[in-house]
């Protein structure tokens, strides 16, 4: 076991865990962060999807030992003052899901690809999202909220 630093969600934290330890598995077991998922355990399906240092990275596989120094930060801290960010309400008037597995790993790509580009192209939004899988029939209204957001809607690039 090794105590690491890490800073999670603007909080700095030491957990002792063995250093191996995939990073999602110390946000959800070791400080109950239980917003990303174990989906595919193969970062293939995009459910495990935190912020780095703001770039959106998949947690499943990768050790927690390579985070620390980093500010990283999961869809729990997204809120701004209690209420859901831009990203977040735009999903919620959307109705941009159904059973809700994969919707924190879209809404971590959608609030980095935000942060870099405001008026994102429908390549820039599918080139954000390329490695999060939707399986239940929701991706059409993240597409949706996305475009919203960011104005796209009418874009000639769909």
């Amino acid at each position: 076991m090794t105590t690491i630093k890490l800073q999670v969600n603007g909080t700095p934290h030491d957990v002792e865990v063995d250093a191996a330890t995939p990073l999602l598995f110390v946000l959800r077991n070791e400080m109950g962060l239980t917003g990303a998922k174990l989906g595919c355990g193969l970062e293939q399906c995009g459910a495990c999807t935190v912020l780095v240092d703001g770039e959106p990275v998949l947690s499943c596989v990768r050790a927690v030992s390579e985070f620390a120094g980093n500010q990283i930060q999961t869809v729990e801290g997204l809120a701004e003052n209690g209420n859901p960010n831009k990203v977040q309400q735009a999903f919620i008037a959307e109705n941009a899901a159904q059973c809700g597995y994969c919707t924190s790993g879209l809404v971590i790509a959608t609030t980095a690809l935000m942060e870099r580009n405001p008026k994102p192209s429908r390549s820039d939004i599918n080139e954000a999202l390329a490695d999060h899988l939707c399986r239940c029939g929701s991706h059409v209204r993240v597409l949706k909220a996305i475009e919203k957001l960011s104005s796209v809607g009418g874009s000639d690039d769909r």
